[in-house]
């Protein structure tokens, strides 16, 4: 369903009951959310990835600078894991759980367990991974549909009968699990990608980007992170496959088809040209 559907469900919504069952306030700001889905600007999107970021942090416990985990993590990273102008920050949250999650303003954070799972190369590919989310502005599409969803929460909610009541108790979070919905199937290929490339530019080991999928793949599929969209196994084989040689990255594979569009281009507009050319010369043959 696209942000424009869900903005034409929140009108719907708004208007089914008749306004006199219609809290105007919460509706209109139902309709304030999901305008504001289809016009987020990047100031918008940095402020409310800072704001995520910031209660989050507030959520879990984070790792103190002389913990075990953070002195690792910053001897990996360092001043190193930057891409351009974009700043990224990392720290740890200290829980078992397998897991690591990137902010749309750079915002890293790696939680004890996957840690624990992972060697230090390992671990180099993952955050890599984290970093492609942002670089690719994957994050982003994930906001805008967590503002369509509250559209509709809201929406729901302002009809001042059962289905509002229900919509208030059980549409509250539902915002909140968008955000940490999985990514798509493309946008976790291509985050797999920039975090390969982001080893060789780095000059480590690219197989560990291998070794993390297959480790990733032993776990219970209870476990979210890295868990689907596709099998952690079959994107093992794919960037196996790249660095053998047998196949290309997404990027690649889009500079590839742009290179051949543009040559056959070329090639056609060079036989027009030809053709052009005699036509013009035969007609000139003709008039003496």
């Amino acid at each position: 369903m696209t942000i424009q559907q869900f903005l034409a469900i929140v009108c719907c919504l708004c208007f089914l009951s008749g306004c006199e069952n219609t809290d105007v306030i919460t509706a209109t700001d139902a309709g304030f959310d999901a305008v504001k889905a289809l016009t987020l600007s990047d100031q918008d999107v940095q402020e409310i990835a800072i704001q995520s970021a910031q209660y989050s942090d507030e959520q879990h416990t984070l790792a103190p600078p002389d913990s075990k985990y953070a002195q690792r993590l910053n001897g990996l990273v360092g001043q190193k894991f930057q891409d351009g102008n974009l700043q990224f920050n990392y720290a740890v949250y200290v829980s078992p759980e397998v897991n690591a999650f990137a902010m749309a303003n750079g915002t890293i954070r790696v939680y004890s367990g996957l840690m624990d799972m992972l060697d230090d190369g390992e671990l180099r590919f993952v955050i890599g991974h984290e970093m492609g989310h942002v670089i690719k502005k994957h994050i982003r599409k994930k906001i805008q549909l967590a503002y369509a969803a509250s559209a509709v929460r809201k929406g729901v909610a302002s009809q001042n009968n059962a289905a509002g009541d229900i919509a208030r108790s059980l549409f509250g979070g539902l915002a909140e699990t968008l955000m940490n919905a999985q990514f798509s199937q493309l946008e976790e290929k291509e985050a797999d990608d920039y975090g390969l490339a982001f080893l060789q530019r780095e000059k480590f080991a690219p197989e560990d980007a291998v070794s993390a999928l297959k480790k990733i793949a032993k776990l219970a599929r209870g476990h979210s992170f890295l868990s689907s969209h596709p099998d952690p196994d079959k994107r093992a084989a794919r960037l196996q496959a790249q660095l053998e040689g047998r196949s290309l990255s997404i990027e690649q594979n889009k500079q590839d088809i742009i290179a051949r569009f543009r040559a056959f281009i070329a090639e056609l507009l060079s036989s027009l040209y030809s053709q052009l050319h005699r036509l013009l010369t035969t007609a000139n043959g003709f008039s003496r």
